[in-house]
């Protein structure tokens, strides 16, 4: 099986939400951008809970739009052999020390996770820390077709509290 790799985190001391994925499709993986996938929502909900197109911003820019804002980025897994892009095909995943890492965010209050996955694999980490928020998301992948889009940006709009 493919062995995949997450990307490095984007964050700054200033975020205060931190939204984690599972690990990038093969589309984010290609072009070395978080949520590349044309049929992934998530730059339609982070716009519309940010109040801003970010679609149609070059990639840098919607980076340094979310940092502006006190929204990080980054995954849950480091590593996993998965054929494709589906979060279900995911075998022998390394973690990231979600723990460890969060420490390193003095402004963090909230964690977001973008799918079950992300959820699964991040929230048992987070337990020993009751000074943040976590949040479970439905996924702004494509093939989480269980919800509308305009639903998943209801949900998602919650995570306006912990915008700056």
């Amino acid at each position: 099986m493919p062995l995949k790799f997450a990307f490095p985190p984007s964050v700054d001391a200033q975020t205060r939400l931190l939204i984690l994925g599972s690990l990038p499709g093969d589309a984010s993986i290609k072009q070395g951008e978080y949520y590349a996938h044309r049929g992934n929502a998530f730059w339609h909900l982070v716009g519309d809970m940010l109040g801003e197109d970010l679609r149609a911003t070059p990639y840098a820019m919607r980076l340094k739009r979310l940092r502006v804002r006190g929204v990080g980025l980054w995954d849950v897994i480091e590593s996993a052999d998965r054929p494709g892009s589906l979060d279900a095909a995911i075998r022998g995943a390394e973690l990231r020390d979600l723990a460890t890492f969060t420490t390193r965010l003095p402004a963090l209050a909230a964690i977001a996770f973008n799918g079950k996955a992300a959820a699964q694999h991040g929230r048992g980490q987070l337990t020993g820390r009751p000074d943040l928020t976590l949040i479970d998301l439905p996924s702004s992948s494509g093939a989480n077709a269980s919800l509308s889009r305009d639903k998943k940006a209801e949900i998602w709009r919650q995570l306006r509290e912990w915008i700056a």
